[in-house]
């Protein structure tokens, strides 16, 4: 068990010193405010044909608007606020939306250089509040988590590291995250004690190809994404051992935008690990879903 996480933390941890080859001075350097869409993630909505073993849905949207609080478009210091919700709308009687993810949360980016170079690092530290807008009580009179009112509440914050580079025979941008999250007791509700996470390492690696400039209609536009999230969940959680294989989360989402829309493409992503819809975050999810995002990156 011990050699599959020394491998895991390789893999994570690897593409921080080795992606960066073959960078080509002529690429405009990325700007924060593509930094800031990259980690911010993007808003989607799901197709009604999940496979896996969350429950029935028509759909599951996470709508993401980001507001950049900056001097320049050259600064070295940008804030974004950030509003996120997650829904999901159940396929039962009178298609019931359940317990909102409400994610709010503001993060800073910086500069560690100039804006001179296409590799480089970038800092980020966030605040965030992750809520379920429910005051019922946490657990029902026969011991079972209440799923559907039971108060769900807690925040955080997030330092990190992200760095970036341009790799020329790929005609794509890569970006590696690395960071830790921690939730202090005093910051969350009592009931999530020993249940809940409460220091987490996330790591993404993510590539965006871009197209070849054939008009200008399509320049700067990416073409495919690709994105790998892994998180370890630290602390006390289910009384699980230090190693057991649930603490660790893993999201794969491929992205491909065709040329006839505008701002839209088409995505499908693998998922497992804990779920992460606020008072679900007990169930163990194993998903395949499809879906629309909206990635308007431009580099």
């Amino acid at each position: 068990m011990r050699k599959c996480f020394a491998l895991f933390i390789f893999a994570l941890t690897y593409p921080v010193f080795c992606v960066g080859q073959g960078v080509s001075d002529s690429i405009t350097p990325i700007g924060l405010t593509t930094i800031a869409e990259v980690n911010q993630g993007n808003s989607y909505i799901t197709f009604p044909i999940d496979v896996g073993n969350i429950e029935p849905l028509w759909f599951e949207a996470n709508l993401i608007p980001n507001f950049y609080i900056r001097e320049s478009k050259s600064s070295r210091l940008i804030g974004v606020l950030t509003p996120q919700i997650i829904i999901r709308m159940y396929r039962e009687k009178s298609f019931p939306v359940r317990t909102p993810s409400y994610m709010p949360q503001i993060t800073v980016y910086y500069h560690l250089t100039g804006n001179e170079n296409v590799e480089k690092l970038r800092l980020f530290g966030r605040l965030g509040h992750h809520s379920n807008g429910q005051d019922g009580d946490f657990y029902l009179e026969n011991g079972e988590v209440n799923l559907k009112s039971g108060n769900f509440s807690t925040n955080y914050f997030e330092v990190g590291i992200i760095k970036t580079n341009f790799v020329n025979y790929l005609n794509a941008h890569q970006f590696f995250k690395t960071s830790i999250e921690v939730h202090p007791e005093s910051w969350s509700d009592k009931e999530l004690k020993g249940k809940y996470s409460v220091i987490r390492w996330h790591n993404t690696f993510s590539v965006f190809k871009l197209p070849v400039l054939d008009n200008q209609s399509s320049k700067g536009k990416t073409r495919i994404s690709f994105n790998a999230e892994a998180t370890w969940l630290f602390g006390e959680v289910n009384n699980w051992n230090g190693w057991y294989l649930n603490r660790l989360n893993l999201m794969f989402t491929f992205f491909y935008h065709p040329q006839f829309f505008e701002d839209i493409g088409l995505f499908v992503q693998l998922y497992h690990g804990m779920d992460y819809y606020n008072i679900y975050f007990n169930h163990q999810l194993n998903i395949i879903r499809f879906g629309i995002m909206t990635e308007t990156l431009r580099f």
